[in-house]
């Protein structure tokens, strides 16, 4: 078996290789790792992700270019709001993690911000971690701004910068979250809420690993605070947010992610997924590793729209949704599905086979049964044979029904 050392140094080496020479890695942050945790059996986002790979780069070349990702103006913005909470040694931010997450101890009245500077994500998260240790051995608040930590994501190590950590009077630590969209008479969309709660669940597994490693171990709390605006003003709002659900859901699909190195033993010799490559020679590389496509991609992923096209043109039941596909078992293309319900293929004792003949026996019995109706040629329902047409009010004739599509 090779040392761990020299085999992580050839995993690093070989995603370097599949990224392009001289292509900056891109890092992989927690927006995309909650992302990626929801689609654990996309192979392809996987190692492009573990790669450091620029996925709107390579879409763009693909000519599939993404719809995805934030306008400048509300990065602009939130940056603008996040340096106000931020201001006077992060005071405001104290505050409301005092007034929201720990009323009992004592008021932030002077937090410490250690400095977090450091070489490189390797030190800058180590030197995260030290200060960590110390802010717990000091006591007292203490706010850490954009600390660097690190998560094991399928055999590869993702460095994450949460907005901030707060490290309680009593040792524990809480993730805060700092987002652009308004808190609106105390509450916030729900589905945005949703999204920055997954997202601060990768953080808090991270800090947990932090944490692991110190004796006694740390409280990470399971509530992290989400400051938002207030209302319509620039003016911060905080919410306690239990992420404990995404925290577990998170934990076990990262748990299910194919480890990055089996991925890529399995490629071909010689794959690069550099965007200065042929359009052709590309897309042969990123067809090699296999995607797990979903229309749940549009909202989460770079190359969704290249994915998608696949996946129509392989007529793919994925396409239709994940529920379709889990419904549908073996069958996996739409040719497959329609065979099996006109009885040219698949087994009449599997469930599936059995309820979709039975559903084209219902449409056909449906559709006979518009073409045969008792008031076929007639304008009087019930009435075989012509007749007198029925009238609407008087002398107005009777409207024809539209035929059937």
């Amino acid at each position: 078996m090779p040392h761990p050392r020299r085999r992580g140094t050839a995993l690093r080496q070989r995603l370097a290789e599949l990224r392009g020479p001289d292509v900056p890695a891109k890092a992989l942050d927690a927006r995309a790792l909650a992302a990626l945790a929801a689609n654990p059996g996309c192979a392809r986002r996987a190692v492009l992700d573990g790669a450091g790979v620029d996925k709107t780069r390579l879409a763009d070349a693909l000519g599939s270019p993404s719809a995805f990702g934030q306008s400048q103006f509300a990065l602009t913005r939130g940056n603008a709001f996040e340096a106000r909470v931020k201001a006077d040694g992060g005071a405001e931010l104290l505050r409301l993690a005092h007034r929201k997450l720990d009323p009992r101890s004592a008021p932030p009245e002077e937090g410490r911000v250690p400095d977090l500077s450091a070489a490189g994500p390797q030190g800058r998260a180590a030197r995260t971690a030290l200060a960590l240790r110390e802010a717990v051995e000091a006591g007292g608040w203490t706010l850490l701004d954009h600390p660097m930590l690190a998560l094991d994501v399928a055999g590869s190590p993702a460095f994450l910068e949460p907005d901030a950590v707060v490290v309680h009077p009593d040792g524990s630590w809480t993730v805060v979250e700092i987002k652009s969209f308004p808190m609106l008479d105390g509450s916030a969309d729900p589905a945005k809420v949703g999204a920055a709660a997954r997202q601060a669940a990768v953080y808090v597994l991270a800090l947990e690993e932090v944490a692991a490693r110190l004796e006694p171990a740390p409280r990470v709390r399971h509530r992290i605070l989400l400051v938002c605006p207030k209302d319509f003003s620039n003016l911060p709002a905080a919410s306690a947010v239990d992420v404990r659900k995404q925290r577990a859901v998170t934990r076990r699909q990262l748990a299910r992610l194919t480890r990055i190195e089996e991925i890529v033993d399995a490629l071909p010799e010689g794959t690069c997924f550099s965007p200065e490559l042929p359009a052709a020679e590309l897309t042969a590389a990123v067809e090699a590793v296999p995607a797990a496509y979903a229309p749940e991609c549009l909202s989460a992923c770079e190359l969704a729209f290249h994915c998608r096209a696949r996946s129509r043109a392989q007529s793919a039941v994925a396409s239709l949704g994940r529920a379709a596909r889990a419904e549908l078992g073996g069958l996996t293309t739409v040719g497959d599905v329609l065979a099996a319900a006109r009885g040219e293929s698949g087994d009449p004792d599997d469930p599936v086979v059995a309820a979709l003949r039975r559903a084209a026996r219902l449409r056909a019995q449906a559709l006979d049964a518009v073409a045969d109706g008792p008031d076929r040629g007639t304008g009087v329902p019930g009435q075989e044979g012509g007749g007198a047409p029925a009238r609407h009010g008087a002398g107005a004739p009777a409207q024809e029904a539209a035929p059937c599509r």
